[in-house]
């Protein structure tokens, strides 16, 4: 799907000052109303404000966004799923937040799920600390950046143009 956002929508939404300079100054002659798609923003100013951009849309992109974050969420299980083999909680509750998306259960059948992963997490959070601290200081930036690609990529998968 095409997502797009205009200057007007940006400034109303209240994007960062810098961010906001940044595109004007790479999207010269572009008005303030005309349709900026946001894998233009992911190009001229990188993920991070492609992705805030996502709440300045002239289209509803409320199932879209949500899908992401469930990929997102999604793609780092594997780590939870490694330290829990036998706790499927986060993975319940991500297909609970799919399945909200794609309005096959009820905010309430989220909720549930939600509190369920909130649950795995608290009761994962003290054992996990320490080893999470000294992981990350091992791993972290390396692991960072290729979660932050694969992030990327699931931007791009669910922006590009419909072929007609």
């Amino acid at each position: 799907m095409t997502l797009t956002t205009t200057f007007k929508l940006l400034k109303a939404e209240k994007a960062c000052e810098s961010g906001y300079k940044k595109l004007r100054k790479n999207l010269k002659g572009i008005e303030i109303n005309e349709p900026i798609n946001l894998l233009t923003i992911l190009e001229s100013n990188g993920f991070d404000d492609a992705l805030w951009a996502l709440r300045a849309t002239e289209q509803n992109c409320d199932r879209i966004a949500r899908l992401m974050a469930v990929d997102f969420a999604e793609s780092v299980l594997h780590i939870w799923t490694a330290q829990y083999p036998n706790d499927n909680r986060p993975a319940l509750a991500i297909q609970a937040a799919r399945n909200f998306a794609n309005g096959l259960i009820t905010r309430q059948n989220l909720v549930a799920a939600a509190r369920a992963a909130r649950a795995a997490w608290d009761a994962a959070w003290d054992a996990t600390r320490a080893a999470a601290r000294d992981a990350w200081d091992a791993a972290g930036d390396a692991a960072w950046d290729a979660e932050r690609e694969k992030q990327i990529t699931i931007f791009k998968s669910y922006l590009q143009p419909e072929e007609k």
